[in-house]
């Protein structure tokens, strides 16, 4: 027998398999981040609540001594919406002004510009929310106190007599279902947003007569 061409054969077909090598596996592909989901706009309240807590925080700052959150109280609360007043829109008349009680005067006076009661309200529902979402202890946040409350009853009730605009709760209409609300039916649903007027200002110019507590 002749062995040559089997084993060239052999030979043959053996080659190939021990010179190749497998094609290597493609690398694997690098994950994809998800897109980024954009961002929510925040609401006009929730923007002017971010203010109004950034406001405060510098009053607090600025304030002689400086005061931090966890020392404040009801009183210091009290004299922040007093400091506030220089940056009010509304004339107060004194009780000796021609035009007390006079809802609306003939010609202008000297009476001082003030906060309204209705923004004054606003601002502390606004800081007590932030206060709360803050990491603060509803059971001593200072917005809540009852010193506050008695201090915005007395300003309601004085700017009532002086500007002869009584403050009544108005009452709210029973709708129909399917029916959209009545405008203007929630109570002082218009001044909340008033109180932003000195928001930018007191934050800027906080520093320059912060009162000084006593």
């Amino acid at each position: 027998m002749d062995p040559g061409p089997a084993a060239a054969g052999g030979a043959g077909e053996e080659g190939p398999s021990a010179s190749s090598t497998p094609d290597d596996p493609p690398p694997p592909l690098a994950p994809t981040a998800p897109p980024a989901q954009p961002q929510q706009p925040l609401s006009r309240y929730e923007s002017q609540k971010r203010r109004d807590w950034n406001t405060f925080l510098q009053y607090l700052r600025n304030h002689r001594p400086p005061l931090s959150l966890a020392r404040c109280s009801g009183a210091h609360v009290i004299e922040f919406l007093k400091y506030l007043d220089q940056f009010g829109k509304t004339r107060v008349h004194a009780p000796g002004c021609t035009h007390f009680g006079l809802p609306n005067p003939p010609a202008p006076c000297a009476c001082p510009l003030k906060q309204a009661w209705g923004s004054l309200d606003a601002l502390i529902g606004r800081l007590r929310a932030a206060y709360d979402e803050n990491d603060g202890r509803p059971e001593s946040n200072p917005f809540g106190a009852k010193a506050v409350g008695i201090y915005l009853r007395e300003v309601k009730a004085n700017q009532a007599k002086a500007r002869g605009i009584p403050y009544e709760k108005k009452r709210k209409r029973k709708r129909l279902p399917g029916t959209a609300p009545v405008e203007g039916s929630s109570a002082g649903g218009g001044e909340a947003t008033v109180a932003g007027a000195f928001s930018s200002s007191a934050a800027s110019e906080g520093s320059s007569a912060p009162p000084t507590s006593s």
